[in-house]
């Protein structure tokens, strides 16, 4: 049977991240995430699962790396200045096709910049902060119970696809408090990374099965030999200048995501049956736009709601196939920072409807009233 907590939404992804499997937890203190690694601290020994607090942030996304080289599910968590110092071995782990979640509680920067206050100035910085091209998949929940599931899904498609996979949290989520229903472990759905079936004389480490583009995944210490390298690699993982390689393994890395597309992309839609306007809004500013919508239905307004629930792959087709079908004639995208999703959006709607883009910076959180105010003004 599920049973209700009242629970921090950094704590919900912890618990979400070790009921998925996540038994090794490596970090760095950093505020507003500080948390998930206290409860990993606490938690993972209990499930014979080891936490090690290293250095400093390149070495906490270098610590989960070995750890899942070794066999085990593993995460990182941290907020803005520390996304930015993981973010080359977050390539890393692209290239080399390494399993982990990576958690970022966002907060203002640059920099610095705002410790305690909340932002969404990494959504960006998720999809391209790394160099080079590789696929990203990262979930922005807007609640504590989407912590702890999107932290689950986040693990299972971080196994699946072979490849870090980014929890894009923000400040108002990850220290708000909620009741949420924690299912019953028998109903939970766990994906584990696939093992080779060969021996391992015949084993070729980045030999991709071809229904899904995706090598399977020895452990250090199964008795499996193969080189990890952040440099481009053959299939035998040793670095290659070899130009139809190259194309082979760059083009993988992206392909294993893009033909499961479906599978990984998901949003959320609130009364557009006959909406004129849409806004579309993420994370913590989901609950204030949500709200205002629903205020301003009961006064005649025709206003709808569409939600990124993963930000990265975008839901662009499905937003831009709303907007088209339903004849939406203004889009209005309210955002802790300067528009970085809104230029995603304002790219797939291609004109269909007039954007309208609503800024705040100051650390603090959008208000009902304020986004009532932006709708009205275009209505």
């Amino acid at each position: 049977m599920p049973k209700a907590e009242f629970w921090q939404g950094n704590k919900a992804i912890a618990m979400g991240g070790v009921d998925a499997g996540c038994r090794f937890f490596a970090g760095y203190p950093i505020t507003p995430s500080t948390e998930i690694a206290e409860v990993m601290a606490e938690e993972l020994p209990k499930y014979g699962g080891k936490f090690i607090q290293m250095e400093d942030e390149i070495g906490g996304i270098a610590a989960a790396i070995g750890g899942s080289i070794a066999g085990k599910k593993s995460m990182t968590g941290t907020s803005g200045p520390g996304f930015s110092l993981k973010q080359e071995l977050l390539g890393y782990a692209y290239i080399s096709e390494i399993p982990l979640v990576c958690v970022d509680v966002q907060r203002g920067g640059p920099s610095t910049g705002l410790p305690t206050k909340v932002s969404q100035g990494d959504v960006m910085q998720a999809r391209w902060g790394t160099h080079g091209d590789h696929a990203t998949i990262a979930y922005a929940p807007s609640s504590v119970q989407e912590c702890y599931d999107l932290t689950i899904k986040a693990f299972n498609m971080a196994e699946r696809f072979r490849q870090p996979v980014l929890m894009m949290a923000d400040e108002v989520i990850g220290h708000m408090r909620e009741r949420i229903e924690i299912p019953d472990a028998s109903s939970i759905g766990i994906l584990d990374r696939k093992k080779p079936k060969c021996s391992p004389k015949d084993f070729i480490p980045y030999l991709a099965d071809e229904d899904d583009d995706i090598p399977p995944m020895a452990a250090f210490g199964d008795g499996y030999h193969w080189h990890v390298t952040g440099l481009t690699s053959n299939d035998w993982g040793f670095p290659t200048n070899n130009a139809e390689e190259i194309d082979k393994k760059i083009g993988r890395i992206l392909r294993k995501v893009d033909r499961f597309r479906d599978d990984v992309v998901e949003y959320a839609v609130e009364t557009c049956e006959d909406a004129e306007i849409l806004v579309v809004s993420y994370g913590c500013v989901a609950r204030s736009a949500l709200r205002a919508v629903r205020e301003l239905r009961k006064r005649g307004v025709k206003a709808g709601h569409f939600r990124p629930i993963t930000i990265w792959p975008f839901a662009g087709d499905e937003l831009e196939k709303i907007v088209a079908d339903r004849g939406i004639k203004h889009v209005i995208v309210p955002e802790l920072n300067m528009g970085q999703l809104f230029l995603e959006i304002d790219r797939v709607i291609h004109g269909r409807a007039k954007t309208h883009l609503k800024t705040l910076l100051n650390g603090e959180l959008f208000k009902p009233a304020q986004i009532m105010s932006y709708i009205e003004e275009v209505a």
